[in-house]
C-alpha cells in the first residue's frame, strides 16, 4: 500500500510538473515578426531584426517569445509569414512589415484573425481611416503624412515654387506623391513633373531626363533605402543644380554610404532618433531616443544605430506599455488576450520612445505630433540638425 500510495503521489507530482508546464508555455505571449531582411528593402530590415534580440524577454510577469521571419521584400512572402504566425504559431501580437506593400498584405491577414498588428512602415493609408480592418493596424513610424507636410513647409520658406516628383511605383510612392501633393497645393507650389520607378531599377536615366525639362527649383525623391540614391546620383550625373529632398525612407548610413557625395545638400525629415545627440537636452525625445541608441550600439557597435530599428524598439515599447491592462482581460493564447491588447495600445497616452511621444486614440493609431519629426541635412557625409520641422 505505501508502495502503491508513493507511485500515486509521484504519477500527481509529474502531472502537477506537466499542469505548470503547460499553463506556463500557454501563457507565454508570442509575438510574430516579419521583416524585409533581405532584398531590397534589407538596409531597413536589418536593424529592425536586430533590434528584437534587445526587447525584454519578459514583461508584467509573462514571458515573451519574438518569432523573427524574413519576407524578403516580397508581399507574396509577408502574407505566408503573416498566415503561419497566426495559424501555426498562434501568437498574439503581429509586428511588420517593414514596407508599405508588405505591410497593407499583412493587415488581411491580421483583421480577418483578429490580431493586432504594428507596422514599421510610412504609409498614412495603413491606419487612416481607422475602419474596421484598420481597428487592428497600428504604426510606430510617422506618416508619409506628418513628413510631407514638413518638406512643402522647408520648400515654402526657402522660396522652391515648382517641384519635380519621382517616386517609388508602389504604395510608399503612390502614398507620398498623394500627401505630398496636397500640402503643396495649400502652399502654391506647383508639381511640373511626376515620375516613378522600381526598388529593383539600375536606371531611372529616361525619368530624370523628363525632370529635368520641366527645369524644377527642387526635386522630392520617394523613395526608402538604398534604392533611393539612384534618382538623386543620376540627377547629379546630369548636372541638376536646384535642391533635392529625400524622405524619412533613407535616414540611415547605409544610404549615405552609397549615394556618397552626391548626397551633399540633401535635405530631408526624419525621426529625432537620427540625430539624438543633437538635440538640445530640453528636447522631450532625447531620453527615450538616447536609450535605444545606448542599447542598439552596446550590442552592435558604436555608430550602428538606426532609424529604422527604431520603429522596431518603439513596438517593444507598444508592447509593455499595453500588456499590463490586457493581462487583467485575458492570457496569452487567447482571442480575448488579443483583443485586450489592441485595445490596450488604443489606449496609450504620453508615451515616450525613440521616435516621438505616443498619445493614441480609436481615430488615430500612430499617436505622433510634431515632436516626433526634426529637418536635417547631409552635410559632411553626415546628418545635420536643421531644427524642429514646421
Amino acid at each position: 500500500m505505501k508502495k502503491l500510495g508513493l507511485n500515486v503521489a509521484l504519477s500527481a507530482a509529474v502531472a502537477l510538473t506537466l499542469s505548470v508546464s503547460v499553463t506556463s508555455a500557454m501563457a507565454q505571449i508570442k509575438v510574430g515578426v516579419s521583416v524585409s531582411a533581405t532584398g531590397p528593402a534589407a538596409s531597413l530590415g536589418i536593424p529592425e531584426k536586430n533590434t528584437f534580440a534587445l526587447l525584454p524577454k519578459e514583461i508584467a510577469g509573462q514571458k515573451v517569445e519574438y518569432i523573427v521571419l524574413d519576407d524578403a521584400t516580397d508581399t507574396t512572402t509577408a502574407v505566408k509569414n503573416a498566415r503561419k504566425l497566426v495559424t501555426e504559431d498562434k501568437v498574439d501580437l503581429l509586428v511588420g512589415s517593414t514596407t508599405t506593400p508588405n505591410s497593407l498584405a499583412m493587415s488581411d491577414v491580421a483583421a480577418e484573425s483578429g490580431t493586432p498588428l504594428i507596422s514599421m512602415a510610412a504609409s498614412a493609408s495603413l491606419v487612416e481611416p481607422v475602419d474596421a480592418k484598420r481597428h487592428w493596424i497600428f504604426k510606430s513610424p510617422q506618416n508619409d503624412s506628418h513628413m510631407a507636410s514638413a518638406i512643402v513647409a522647408h520648400m515654402a520658406d526657402a522660396g522652391v515654387k515648382t517641384v519635380g516628383f519621382i517616386g517609388f511605383s508602389d504604395a510608399y510612392g503612390e502614398g507620398w506623391y498623394r500627401e505630398f501633393a496636397k500640402f503643396a497645393d495649400i502652399r502654391k507650389i506647383k508639381i511640373v513633373a511626376n515620375e516613378r520607378f522600381s526598388r529593383p531599377d539600375t536606371s531611372v536615366t529616361g525619368q530624370v531626363l523628363k525632370i529635368l525639362s520641366a527645369n524644377p527649383d527642387a526635386v522630392l525623391i520617394a523613395g526608402a533605402g538604398t534604392p533611393a540614391a539612384l534618382p538623386q546620383k543620376t540627377l547629379k550625373e546630369r548636372g541638376y543644380k536646384g535642391k533635392i529632398y529625400q524622405t524619412h525612407g533613407v535616414a540611415n548610413n547605409d544610404f549615405l554610404r552609397v549615394c556618397g557625395k552626391d548626397c551633399e545638400g540633401t535635405f530631408l525629415p526624419a525621426g529625432p532618433l537620427l540625430v539624438a545627440e543633437q538635440l538640445p537636452d530640453s528636447n522631450p525625445v532625447k531620453k527615450s531616443a538616447m536609450a535605444y541608441r545606448a542599447a542598439y550600439e552596446k550590442a552592435y557597435g558604436v555608430g550602428s544605430v538606426s532609424t529604422f530599428g527604431g520603429h522596431a524598439w518603439d513596438a517593444g515599447q507598444l508592447l509593455a506599455a499595453a500588456t499590463p491592462a490586457a493581462l487583467k482581460k485575458g492570457k496569452p493564447g487567447t482571442k480575448e488576450f488579443r483583443a485586450a491588447l489592441r485595445d490596450g495600445i488604443e489606449a496609450i497616452k504620453n508615451l515616450p520612445v525613440s521616435h516621438g511621444i505616443v498619445n493614441m486614440s480609436p481615430t488615430d493609431h500612430v499617436g505622433y505630433d510634431q515632436r516626433s519629426r526634426v529637418m536635417v541635412e547631409v552635410v559632411g557625409g553626415k546628418w545635420k540638425l536643421l531644427g524642429a520641422a514646421k
